[in-house]
């Protein structure tokens, strides 16, 4: 999609109507974890074993908290011998640091970004942070300094994507399925077609010029602060507003391994279809059956795609095919952020005891 945008990314045509259907298909939702506990993220060396000791209390000092109070990790998430804590008077005594990127660079406050060294033995720093390589400033000032990585890509050593499905199948034995909610499968007609929520708005930036071309075709409605209405605000808004239309541009601001945020997760809770613009078909699909989203590289032009979605909204049976799969799932959007504070700390217990080198975040981050 660079020429007219007009090949999207010089992709072939790869056959939407051939999609099979979610019984058929070998896509593994949350690569690594098994689907049973999402705080078991710890991807360590196949050559080292890692086992949790059940016994270890684990102290993790969060160095600039977010929330109102300290995230009690066994009451929401089943999660226990953590204790969560952003008194710095513990420093020498935490088994762990967790430090979120954007406070690194950012200091809002006359003090050192980073804790004292030289750190306690053992003692574990961990990089946390969930905006895409594109959107991460100065990351070359800290290099060799953190042992684990909290992010959203799979192959980190703490995964927590920003959400995933949960086979209903399975709910009584996840922990978060408390927290999930039931796909409604409901086939019915929506007044509406397309939509988009956006706020941040550049022409240069790829979904931008994508929008430019494709209103060209299909009607657009526009919400956010580049649009012509402004939602009320919360993520619930953009989902109820969403359980009128069909479609949603699920567009993300760039482009990058795994980096699929709660644009999509929207779509989905809200019923719409996902029109996406982010990593590859393959990519989306660890998270979402084939056909549960419409991917801008299945058509050569953004003509074809905009003819696409028009026969789809008045063909029951691709609407059909599209939806159908969400009978049999519900769906989990991370809690933040004190998911992210009890998943690092079973992490560390997990790996307790475990020698961890300090990383390349540069050579890793942007590969």
């Amino acid at each position: 999609m660079h020429s007219d945008l007009s090949l999207i990314k010089n992709s072939a045509f790869k056959g939407i109507f051939s999609l099979v259907g979610l019984a058929a298909v070998n896509f593994l939702l949350l690569p690594g974890i098994c689907l049973l506990d999402l705080s078991d993220v710890s991807n360590a060396e196949p050559s080292v074993p890692v086992s949790e000791d059940n016994n270890a209390e684990i102290l993790l000092l969060v160095w600039r908290y977010r929330g109102r109070n300290p995230c009690d990790c066994w009451e929401n998430f089943r999660i226990s011998g953590c204790t969560i804590t952003e008194d710095r008077s513990m420093y020498h005594k935490a088994d762990a640091v967790l430090m979120w990127h954007r406070d690194q660079i950012i200091s809002r406050v006359k003090e050192a970004p980073l804790p004292p060294e030289p750190r306690p033995p053992a003692q574990k720093w961990i990089w946390l942070n969930f905006e895409s390589p594109t959107h991460v400033q100065r990351l070359w000032k800290f290099e060799g300094i953190y042992n684990l990585t909290l992010n959203y890509r799979e192959d980190s050593d703490i995964f927590l994507p920003y959400g995933y499905l949960i086979p209903n199948v399975l709910l009584d034995k996840v922990p978060q399925a408390r927290f999930a909610k039931k796909l409604n499968s409901s086939l019915d007609p929506r007044p509406g077609f397309v939509a988009w929520v956006v706020s941040h708005w550049h022409i240069s930036l790829e979904r931008v010029q994508f929008y430019n071309l494709l209103k060209d075709y299909i009607k657009i409605d526009l919400f956010g602060r580049a649009g012509t209405t402004i939602l009320p605000p919360g993520k619930d808004s953009v989902v109820e507003m969403l359980k009128q239309y069909r479609f949603y541009l699920a567009f993300e601001n760039s482009q990058h391994t795994d980096y699929i945020t709660e644009k999509l997760w929207n779509a989905v809770q809200g019923g719409a279809i996902p029109v996406v613009l982010g990593p590859s078909r393959k990519n989306y699909e660890r998270f979402l059956p084939p056909e549960a989203f419409i991917h801008v590289d299945d058509f050569p032009t953004v003509q074809e795609l905009a003819q696409y979605l028009r026969k789809v909204k008045d063909s029951p049976s691709l609407i059909q095919m599209h939806l159908s799969w969400r009978k049999d799932y519900s769906v989990y959007m991370t809690l933040w952020s004190g998911e992210s504070y009890c998943t690092a700390c079973k992490a560390v217990r997990m790996r307790k005891g475990k020698t961890d080198v300090v990383k390349n975040l540069t050579a890793w981050f942007y590969s």
